[in-house]
């Protein structure tokens, strides 16, 4: 390793107190999505502090904020991605907190190191928040936060290392029945029972399953079935998740649900509405450039990628309309010794605060410093990538 990047992870390494200190506060706050108030504060205040100029509320979010340090005129411009949201009952069991600390700290070690020494560009740490309603970053692309951004990149806690694991395409659905109330027993033929349009809608989506690839994932919940037993139910709801491969698979599968959902409705005679989700998620595209500098910063640091299937186990995200607009980076770092830790679940929550956790977090601030790092040293790495993105030299 050059003597330059030595002092760039030395850099890093003396940001390890503050970073135990944030994870410690972040995975404390475990603020809801739109509500990471304190999340928010404390990350960019920490960026403030260190000579970035920062501006919140962006994209016309409280909790967003755009910290920048900037070296000079010119590019590039790379932004480190914060999440900050937990989830609702069970904490930090998605690794925001991880991923946000690990970001800010650095985009934090960047600007130290490169004060005086990187003469062009900046380094642009953005507080992305409400993740898990699968929000804030598509709402941050349609405003035009990214705008001028040259690449992209976080990390994302898990029980694996991986360099490259996409995420699947998403679109969120509410079916809201409605039927007419009657006394259950004495007068049942005078009521429309909304709940009944609600399970034919699970029993069409069931038999429509068995018909599409093995990529698509239909999955919902009853939100709402009624007041009690001696009573028709008046109105019922469902709330789906309908995921995809890629966008084009996501968009010949919605509309086969909601034929369910109108078969059911006029099966049953009940009203139907529809309310579907802010932001269609788009399915994340994996850039092979900024991949590839990833697993050199990898080996730099003599580290092993996992050997477990990247096809995988996959959920949704919102850096998926990220990657639709720059060149997105977005490795997984391991976070438990050893053993599987499911995501979206108190063990994973537990494992992010554990020492394992903390190691996990040091390797994303090492390994985005890093990799951050080659953006600005090798300016051809930025064309590679954006090549990558428009899928030039594609056969």
């Amino acid at each position: 390793m050059d003597p330059a990047r030595k002092k760039l992870l030395a850099t890093a390494d003396a940001l390890a107190p503050d970073a135990r200190r944030m994870l410690a506060a972040v995975t404390a706050f475990a603020e809801l999505g739109l509500r990471e108030a304190r999340t928010s504060e404390t990350l960019s205040a920490f960026l403030e502090a260190r000579g970035f100029r920062v501006v919140r509320g962006v994209a016309g979010m409280p909790t967003a904020f755009r910290a920048e340090f900037r070296f000079g005129r010119g590019r590039p411009r790379v932004a480190l991605l914060c999440e900050m949201d937990a989830l609702p009952g069970i904490g930090h069991a998605c690794g925001h907190n991880i991923g946000g600390v690990a970001s800010a700290c650095a985009a934090a070690a960047l600007a130290s190191f490169g004060a005086g020494r990187l003469r062009s560009g900046s380094v642009v740490a953005l507080g992305t928040p409400a993740e898990e309603m699968g929000y804030g970053k598509a709402r941050m692309v349609q405003e035009g936060v990214f705008r001028g951004i040259d690449a992209a990149m976080m990390v994302h806690a898990s029980s694996r290392r991986h360099v490259a694991k996409g995420y699947l395409a998403l679109h969120k659905i509410r079916f809201t029945y409605r039927g007419k109330a009657s006394h259950a027993a004495a007068y049942p033929e005078h009521g429309i029972n909304a709940l009944d349009g609600v399970l034919l809608l699970f029993h069409g989506i069931a038999a429509l399953r068995q018909h599409l690839p093995d990529t698509v994932k239909v999955h919902g919940i009853v939100t709402e079935g009624g007041q009690a037993p001696n009573i028709v139910p008046e109105r019922a709801q469902a709330y789906f998740y309908v995921r995809g491969e890629d966008d084009a698979q996501l968009f010949e599968t919605v509309p086969r649900v909601k034929a369910c959902a109108r078969a059911a409705a006029k099966a049953t005679g009940c009203r139907l509405e529809m309310e579907e989700g802010p932001y269609t998620l788009s399915a994340m595209r994996v850039n092979p450039a900024l991949a590839a500098s990833w697993r050199r910063t990898l080996s730099l640091l003599g580290l092993r990628e996992s050997g477990a299937p990247t096809d995988r186990n996959r959920g949704s995200s919102d850096i998926g309309n990220v990657s639709r607009v720059v060149p997105v980076l977005q490795p997984n770092v391991p976070i438990s010794a050893g053993e599987r830790v499911e995501i979206h679940t108190r063990a994973f929550a537990e494992a992010t605060a554990s020492p394992a956790g903390v190691a996990g977090m040091m390797e994303g601030i090492r390994g985005l410093a890093l990799t951050t790092y080659d953006l600005f040293s090798d300016p051809s790495l930025v064309r590679e990538a954006w090549k990558s993105f428009r899928g030039e030299g594609r056969s």
